[in-house]
């Protein structure tokens, strides 16, 4: 019987990691790719480095707050950062389709160059295919990347009573993509959250020691990752209504199209598991940044029977917010 491919398969939710367990997994079986990391942690000689790698296929390809370039370099230092890694070299590779306009492809690179400059990152190599028209939807990018553990960062085991701390807003850039997609005129100074998080992790190096784990919710969302990691750690989770950092431009265009902010992806926000008595005051010491002044406690891990995650509003009211099952927005990033 035939089983093929579907969108939902690359959507961050159950279906891709369904399609990673049942292929990849059994495939390349290895200890350092069964840790699950975002990415791989290398022991060399008396350095940790962190390997990372990630393709990008956003529709459009330019919008308000970045470019798929942009995209790129911040997606692939991001899953860095969020291993506690200081991203030092990129690799870049392009598959570009016949009649692609060399102008575009140059605001790209100048794109990725900028920022990489900007993030005191190098790219050091890469690779160019070009396939026949019709055989690509303008240009896909891939990029590799390589990072040094800073003080000795771990990922350490969630327990009950960690709390969940989101950096900023959340589904700003899914927001974005969606209007740009369906060609809403929306009055709005919207833009993508897409930005490096690398400096929040550095200006969080003190508290390592009460950081559980380091997220940035890509595909699938807050809620996703939230279920996975409770997944992973055998618990529950409840996540705080009145908590949730969500502008209402977010919430306007998702009440619109019928779509949920905990799913849509956010490119430049960092989701901590820490230690609930440390909580407050590592909050305190991101919102020191100015790129983290609308950082939240949006939830806690807490052992329950059903090990489910539910988000609670002010009036007690419960509903399970499970991790997402179909396509709800494909080529975000």
């Amino acid at each position: 019987m035939s089983n093929p491919i579907k969108l939902q398969h690359g959507c961050g939710g159950k279906p891709t990691s369904k399609l990673i367990e049942e292929v990849f997994y059994k495939s390349f079986d290895n200890q350092i790719l069964l840790e699950k990391c975002d990415s791989a942690l290398l022991q060399f000689s008396q350095q940790k480095l962190a390997f990372t790698t990630d393709s990008f296929i956003i529709k459009p390809l330019f919008f308000q707050g970045g470019d798929i370039g942009k995209l790129a370099i911040c997606g692939t230092v991001n899953d860095l950062a969020v291993c506690g890694a200081r991203p030092l070299y990129l690799s870049c590779g392009f598959i570009i389709e016949e009649g692609f306009e060399i102008e575009s492809l140059k605001k790209i690179a100048e794109s990725m160059g900028k920022t990489a400059e900007e993030l005191g990152v190098k790219i050091v190599t890469g690779d160019t295919k070009v396939v026949e028209k019709g055989n690509a939807d303008g240009i896909y990018i891939n990029t590799s990347g390589i990072g040094a553990i800073i003080n000795d960062y771990t990922h350490k085991q969630i327990e009950d009573g960690d709390a969940i701390i989101v950096s900023g807003g959340i589904g700003e850039h899914g927001t974005l993509v969606a209007l740009n997609r369906y060609n809403i005129n929306f009055n709005s100074k919207l833009q993508s959250d897409c930005a490096s998080i690398f400096h929040i992790v550095q200006h969080l190096q003190s508290h390592f020691e009460h950081i559980k784990l380091m997220k940035d919710p890509t595909r699938g969302g807050v809620a996703t990752i939230i279920n996975e990691m409770a997944a992973a750690a055998h618990i529950g989770a409840r996540i705080l209504d009145k908590q949730l950092p969500v502008k209402d431009e977010v919430k306007a265009v998702c009440s619109m199209l019928g779509m949920e902010p905990l799913y849509l992806a956010c490119e430049g926000r960092l989701l901590l598991v820490v230690a609930g008595d440390k909580a407050e005051e590592i909050l305190h010491t991101m919102r020191m940044l100015e790129c983290c002044r609308e950082a939240e406690i949006v939830g806690y891990f807490e052992v329950n029977n059903s090990q489910l995650v539910y988000i609670e509003n002010e009036f007690g009211s419960k509903r399970i917010v499970p991790a997402l099952e179909g396509d709800l927005l494909p080529r975000i990033c």
